[in-house]
């Protein structure tokens, strides 16, 4: 028994050895981590104020200038800016009452040039989550591992979607605009390409995770792979998938205005010449605009998931 004891506290002295030395390796290699990763953000600090022509330190004070610049005239200005109504302050070099920016209903009835590019923006996005949403469902079947055996199939599936989604959504916007010219159609295609990969991704990974049963269960009775798949697999992923489709559209709402600033459209151009132009009125009209849209697209997204989802799953999560 004495032997026996002997050879359990040989052994719990070399466990607690070894876990020692792990632990000591741990902490070395995160005080290494910490070390390389504070010498690197002190580098890219540097080389960006010494090198880049922005200068980002001293040019760092003058974001409260740039703050300070955009207080309106009076509390009204904003309100007046927002629904293209006359103002006493218009001196003709950047009009309040602009009626070429309308959408007119009818010879009097309009919806103000805001309005009108924040509903553009989107329908960018609406469209693009839909074409996004159409071709990852498609894909997302071929990239699974366990409904696509064939490596080379899932594997040219599975680059295709990343090649898609590698580059952010300016980034192919750009190359679209200098192609196509200014416009929405630019920013379509470039929010649903990256949608594409993105929803693709997503969508794979919840259909490897499916309960694997009911497609057996068709294929034990002679049900082809498009039956499996429509029968046995989509009614259980479906719920997943919109609630991913309305989390895109949610950032979609967000790239479409970016890629307005640049050229394709919506409400971002018209934020890009506010800010350039420094009309203080008008740009935090489109501030209060976009703020105000992305919360109620926010809160409505929500809401349809949790009807599609389920309450439970998302006290869960």
């Amino acid at each position: 028994m004495s032997v026996l004891s002997r050879e359990l506290s040989d052994s719990g002295a070399l466990v607690e050895h070894h876990w020692q030395e792990l632990a000591q390796r741990r902490r070395t290699y995160t005080v290494l981590g910490l070390v390389v990763l504070f010498v690197a953000l002190s580098a890219s600090l540097w080389f960006s104020n010494e090198t880049n022509a922005g200068k980002f330190f001293d040019r760092l004070p003058h974001l409260f200038d740039f703050v300070g610049d955009l207080v309106p005239r009076d509390g009204m200005e904003v309100v007046r800016a927002l629904f293209d109504l006359p103002s006493p302050y218009d001196d003709g070099s950047f009009k309040y009452n602009y009626p070429e920016g309308r959408l007119y209903i009818t010879d009097t009835l309009y919806v103000p040039e805001y309005f009108h590019k924040m509903l553009e923006t989107l329908n960018i996005a609406i469209f693009s989550t839909i074409i996004g949403m159409f071709f990852g469902f498609l894909l997302c079947f071929l990239a699974a591992r366990n409904l696509m055996p064939n490596f080379f199939v899932r594997g040219v599936v599975r680059r295709i979607m990343e090649v898609l989604r590698a580059f952010p959504e300016v980034v192919i916007a750009g190359f679209f605009l200098a192609i196509l010219s200014l416009g929405p159609i630019p920013a379509i295609i470039a929010v649903s390409i990256h949608t594409i990969g993105a929803l693709g991704k997503l969508f794979f990974e919840v259909v490897e995770n499916a309960d694997m049963k009911p497609e057996e269960g068709l294929r034990a009775v002679g049900g082809n792979w498009i039956e499996r798949v429509w029968f046995g697999i989509v009614p259980q992923v479906l719920p997943n998938f919109m609630s991913y489709f309305l989390l895109r559209l949610e950032i979609n709402v967000r790239a479409s205005t970016i890629i307005g600033a640049v050229g394709g459209g919506g409400i971002g151009e018209l934020l890009r010449l506010s800010i350039g132009q420094g009309h203080e009125a008008k740009t935090l009209a489109i501030v209060l605009l976009l703020f105000s849209t992305i919360i109620a697209v926010d809160q409505f997204s929500a809401w349809l998931r949790r009807r599609l989802v389920g309450d439970q799953a998302f006290q869960l999560a």
